[in-house]
């Protein structure tokens, strides 16, 4: 049964999903939203309605998590706060010890507390990272054909080394890794989101990669049930079906900039510095070799699959920015299973 439970991250636009689902389940006593900065509803930018969720400003890097835990009782923590591009004020070195000191500390005080019975961490596939080595498609046991050595990726990577440590430590408690793929949708602000948004695409000559998407929707959904349920474990998250990159570009309507991968890089660099498109190291090895995971574990955990597929994940978003190339979201769907076969 769950009770009380703790979203961290709800700043940002999948935590405060999270938090107002869950906060609208009467089954649910509270939910206690935290992070660094109120969320926008509460503020008077807009945003989502959080209703019920009762805001605490944290720092997940001090002590004072635990006290927050404590004093509320909580029961089901789930784990929203990972970022995936650094701050423009602290780069890298922040964002490092928000991914991960910030976790090591919400795991310590899960650690000390007597009530908690359930922890939900949310992570991420690029774990897997992306190389010429890889598998076709990654199931939870893979291993990396090259492990992740920088960024977004390594920090998650560090992140699930401590989540694992903490499940062996207490085995009471239910503790669920879920590796999403790129969020997709007409809220969602992410690199890749800002890569499609651009006038030309910049690709890396040479390549095309697979590309995998979970719709929001989908992504709450995934997020409410491991908050109501026990499934511990790790899982992948995504949609049916991959696109192509030179697909993606087509159903936008947009142009590419085929360019060497030392331009890509140097462009990245640039763009990084004026603070337009995250180009990171990460990104640009996606960009080339791409990555595509299995999510059978989830679905016959969960007796549940995605509402969107990739295609049709790729073409709400490309509808809320008004860059809807023409084709249905069933000649996606179509077209994208056809790049599985």
């Amino acid at each position: 049964m769950t009770h009380t439970v703790l979203v961290t991250g709800v700043s940002r636009h999948i935590g405060a999903r999270v938090a107002s689902v869950l906060a609208a389940d009467p089954d649910i006593d509270r939910v206690i939203g935290v992070d660094t900065v109120p969320p926008p509803s509460l503020s008077r930018d807009g945003g989502v309605p959080l209703g019920r969720v009762e805001f605490v400003r944290v720092d997940l890097r001090s002590p004072d998590i635990a006290q927050v835990i404590a004093a509320a009782d909580i029961d089901t923590v789930v784990h929203m706060s990972l970022v995936s591009a650094p701050p423009r004020s602290g780069g890298r070195a922040l964002m490092k010890e928000h991914n991960v000191i910030g976790t090591m500390q919400l795991l310590g005080a899960c650690q000390r507390s007597a009530t908690v019975r359930r922890v939900v961490v949310r992570s991420t596939s690029a774990v897997y990272g992306s190389s010429p080595r890889d598998p076709a498609v990654f199931v939870e046991d893979a291993e990396p054909g090259e492990p992740p050595s920088h960024g977004y990726a390594k920090d998650a990577t560090e992140v699930e080394g401590y989540v694992r440590g903490f499940a062996r430590r207490r085995r009471d408690v239910s503790v669920s890794t879920l590796r999403f793929v790129n969020f997709m949708g007409p809220g969602v602000d992410s690199p890749l989101t800002r890569y499609f948004s651009q006038p030309v695409l910049p690709t890396v000559l040479g390549f095309d990669p697979r590309l995998q998407f979970i719709h929001e929707d989908d992504a709450v959904e995934v997020l409410r049930r491991m908050a109501m349920e026990d499934h511990p474990g790790t899982f992948n998250v995504a949609g049916d079906g991959v696109l192509l990159l030179s697909q993606c570009i087509r159903r936008a309507g947009l142009a590419s900039l085929p360019i060497p991968s030392p331009a890509f890089r140097f462009l990245g660099d640039f763009a990084r510095s004026v603070g337009a498109v995250d180009f990171s190291p990460e990104q640009l090895r996606l960009m080339c070799h791409g990555r595509a995971v299995d999510t059978g574990r989830l679905a016959a955990a969960l007796g549940w699959k995605p509402k969107f597929s990739t295609g049709a994940a790729f073409e709400d978003f490309l509808r809320s920015r008004g860059m809807n190339g023409g084709l249905s979201g069933a000649m996606l769907d179509m077209l994208s299973h056809m790049v599985t076969r």
